[in-house]
């Protein structure tokens, strides 16, 4: 984990970092829960701690739940890295959105293209967005994800410097919004407004498919033993009605050639006793 980390000792649009980190691996689940403190959510996979420039993460016992342990410690060290740059300035859906952006954490996305409901509830300003970080595991998986693609998108508003000038902008300034005018062109408060119609357009279509594809399988699910229960009940009826048809031909014929051996019987009696 160390050598791969060297391997990739810089991170988008920052300046090397040179501050001296530690990084704690934590042997068990009780050993990670005691040293995050119980301040951090329950479902995090490592926590970093910028003004203390340490990293706490969960060892070989980590549930799967806990990512990819390269991806996570450069997911963490982005925090740091961002935070030796700028301080207390990203707010929290910046700060989260790079490290996820740093790590390429590509997987976000999924959220947005499997969830028409989130995308129709509206998605949330990124004032707003900062909320979402506090709420359950899956409202927060949600904000990392649309936190990710704000950052991404901003990164793409120059191809070729990506970053690079906002952060420098920014640790001049003080201001994102700023930042972001001088970078890009645009405000902040543009960018919000195009970055939420862009995601619309880019993730609704797909959420749709799939929500609907989910609904289609769950429907499929409950229908097809519904369907074959049916099926074989109707067969049954079937066999059944073809028997008893079956039966009532069998019982007419046997009844029309007893009244036919019977008129016969008579016939012949009669011929007899005129002889």
């Amino acid at each position: 984990m160390l050598d791969a980390a060297v391997l990739r000792d810089t991170f988008p649009g920052l300046p090397r970092p040179s501050d001296r980190v530690l990084i704690a691996i934590a042997p068990d689940a009780d050993h990670f829960r005691e040293w995050i403190g119980p301040y951090a959510p329950e479902w995090g996979a490592a926590i970093a701690f910028p003004e203390q420039q340490r990293i706490i993460m969960q060892g070989s016992s980590a549930p799967s739940s806990a990512g990819a342990p390269l991806q996570v410690l450069r997911h963490e060290l982005a925090h740091l890295a961002l935070h030796e740059a700028l301080g207390n300035l990203p707010p929290r859906w910046f700060d989260e959105g790079y490290a996820a952006y740093s790590a390429g954490e590509w997987g976000r996305d999924e959220v947005l293209a499997t969830s028409f409901a989130l995308l129709m509830r509206g998605l949330p300003t990124l004032d707003s967005l900062e909320r979402w970080f506090h709420g359950g595991s899956s409202q927060a998986g949600s904000a990392y994800a649309l936190a990710y693609r704000a950052v991404a998108d901003l990164a793409a508003l120059d191809p070729e410097r990506g970053l690079t000038l906002l952060f420098q902008y920014w640790e001049r300034s003080g201001s994102l919004d700023r930042a972001v005018r001088e970078a890009y062109g645009i405000t902040l408060d543009g960018f919000d407004a195009q970055w939420r119609k862009r995601t619309m357009r880019r993730y609704g279509a797909l959420a749709l498919f799939a929500d609907l594809t989910l609904a289609l399988g769950l429907m499929t699910l409950f229908i097809v033993p519904l369907y074959i229960a049916r099926r074989r009940r109707d067969r049954r009826r079937y066999a059944a009605l073809v028997a008893a048809d079956e039966a009532a031909d069998r019982a007419a014929r046997e009844s029309a050639l007893e009244e036919l051996l019977g008129s016969e019987r008579k016939t012949t009696e009669g011929e007899e006793r005129e002889s």
